[in-house]
């Protein structure tokens, strides 16, 4: 043996490799690190696309008995110059019509939801005095795309349409709505199509005016029983409570019948001698949706349904909402089949959001197999197994990194991780080109083997650093990026630089480590490949 002096590491990827290489605490290390990356893949929100800060809000204003005209000069263009002022708004849309006036404020895209839509109640509420003396109270309604959107519709529809009224399909599914509505981190439910329960009263124009009455004395009588009459409450010497609770006034066709109108030559005029009453469903919505049912691989005539749809809330994972939905569900099939309704699930975001994510899973582990196999044939079995083991490694700390930071796995997300897959492997592969070259050499016969992996390791530190901080530089400005695009592009910037800065880290810690324990020193200066 020759006498040397011990090999001193100069570059950080050296002082990491002599540092970790006998260290008990590497192993545990790596162990940590696929279990934590793991859990990450588990708990992680998923979601199919991801979520963007799309903010606006729109203000509504009603002038009744103004018409266009009047509306948009004495509300939409003042509301749209004091709109101007506020700070982050993009563009804005002001319509006129008869009786009211709308103003609708886009915010630039990723501007803060809460923040925009505080400054534009503050500004409309300073400036309350400049609608006219008979403008109603503005109203202000938030537009928040993460709520909007709906992840599920579910559409419920009578199996035979004959024996169904309109209003029962929608009196049922509005029952399950408020319980759907109750599940944890569900935003907003809303039902479409379907007829609500009401009292049809259709007025005979020539017995109006054959009493002298006029359209007007009739809606003013009917919207006076319309609530319920509250209970009074009164207090006697002995301090009992005196209780007079009136029943809901209207609940049958005789009820709305019954109600008088007016006085006529002393006589009431009730609502049955002017209006026929019906027990029917609201004839004014003219909104339907419907249904085609495949049945034995036929589809069916259009059929009328009622269709739910459910929200989630922002950061919340589609598929365990969509899953308790499904649960809900399931909990009322007997009661619904019972009443003859059947229903089918139209759109599941949280399914499909779950096929993405095993499906780009399962590619990444495929990506990493074919590099397996490729290194087996260019460096060897032991190599090849040691730069495998460095991807997981990698991918659970990106993972960690990305759920600590409040992200969520989606297309965009799995994307980015594929992308870096080519270049996480770089590092490992050139630790491990360079140290399988020092086993092979003769100036490394005298070395011992902590010797030869630290100086190997040491050695490419500073190119391999230099490489990878130059990948990294050519993602930044992808951070930058604004608009729409630069939102839905947001996890590549925020993941590949991440991926790159641990596949350093990987490479330096545990490639030596491994080498040391898988890899065998020929016994001669120029030995076989082992």
């Amino acid at each position: 043996m020759h006498s040397h002096k011990p090999y001193i590491p100069k570059d950080s990827a050296g002082k990491l490799a002599r540092y970790f290489l006998n260290s008990p605490l590497t192993m545990l290390l790596g162990i940590t690190l696929l279990a934590i990356g793991y859990l990450s893949l588990e708990i992680m929100p998923r979601e199919e696309n991801p979520q963007m800060v799309v903010s606006g809000s729109t203000v509504i204003v009603a002038l009744p008995g103004a018409t266009a005209k009047e509306v948009e000069n004495v509300i939409v263009k003042p509301l749209e110059r004091k709109m101007k002022e506020v700070l982050g708004i993009e563009h804005i849309y002001g319509m006129a019509m008869d009786n009211v006036g709308i103003v609708n404020a886009a915010f630039y895209i990723g501007e803060e939801k809460e923040d925009s839509n505080l400054k534009v109640y503050d500004k409309i509420m300073q400036n309350a005095d400049m609608f006219p003396k008979k403008a109603m109270q503005p109203i202000i309604k938030p537009l928040d795309i993460d709520v909007d959107i709906p992840i599920m519709s579910v559409a419920f529809y009578a199996k035979e349409k004959s024996k169904m009224s309109r209003t029962k399909l929608y009196d049922a599914v509005k029952k399950i709505q408020h319980h759907i509505n109750g599940l944890p981190n569900v935003a907003v439910t809303a039902l479409k199509g379907g007829n609500k329960h009401q009292y049809n009263l259709e007025v005979d124009l020539g017995k109006l005016s054959g009493y002298n009455l006029s359209m007007g004395q009739i809606v003013q009588a009917v919207q006076a029983l319309a609530y319920n009459v509250p209970a009074v409450k009164n207090n006697t010497k002995n301090n009992e409570i005196v209780m007079m609770g009136v029943k809901n006034a209207i609940e049958s066709v005789k009820d709305v019948e019954n109600i008088i109108v007016a006085q006529y030559m002393g006589s009431a005029i009730h609502l049955r001698d002017v209006a026929t009453v019906t027990d029917s469903y609201d004839i004014q919505n003219f909104k339907s949706a419907n249904i085609s049912v495949n049945r034995d691989g036929k589809f069916s005539a259009p059929e009328s349904q009622v269709t739910l749809t459910v929200s989630k809330l922002k950061g919340t994972n589609a598929v365990i909402i969509a899953d308790e939905v499904k649960e809900e569900l399931e909990q009322y099939k007997e009661l619904l089949s019972k009443h003859g309704i059947s229903y089918s699930i139209t759109r599941n975001d949280g399914e499909r959001a779950n096929e993405a994510v095993n499906e780009l899973v399962y590619h990444l582990v495929l990506s990493i197999i074919i590099i397996a196999i490729l290194l087996i044939f260019v460096l060897g079995w032991r190599e090849s197994m040691i730069v495998t083991f460095t991807v997981p490694a990698i991918l659970a700390i990106t993972l960690f990194i990305a759920y600590i930071s409040g992200q969520t796995i989606n297309r965009i997300t799995l994307f980015a991780f594929l992308l870096s897959l080519g270049l996480l492997v770089d590092a490992a592969i050139i630790v491990i080109e360079n140290i399988h070259r020092h086993f092979h050499s003769i100036e490394s016969e005298h070395q011992s083997i902590d010797e030869l992996l630290v100086e190997a390791t040491d050695e490419i530190g500073p190119p391999t650093n230099i490489a990878t901080l130059a990948i990294i530089l050519t993602m930044v400005p992808m951070a930058f990026v604004g608009g729409m695009m630069g939102q839905f592009m947001k996890p590549i910037p925020a993941n590949v630089p991440v991926a790159l800065i641990a596949s350093l880290f990987v490479a330096y810690i545990f490639t030596p480590y491994l080498a040391k324990r898988i890899m065998k020193k020929p016994t001669h200066a120029k030995g076989e490949n082992s």
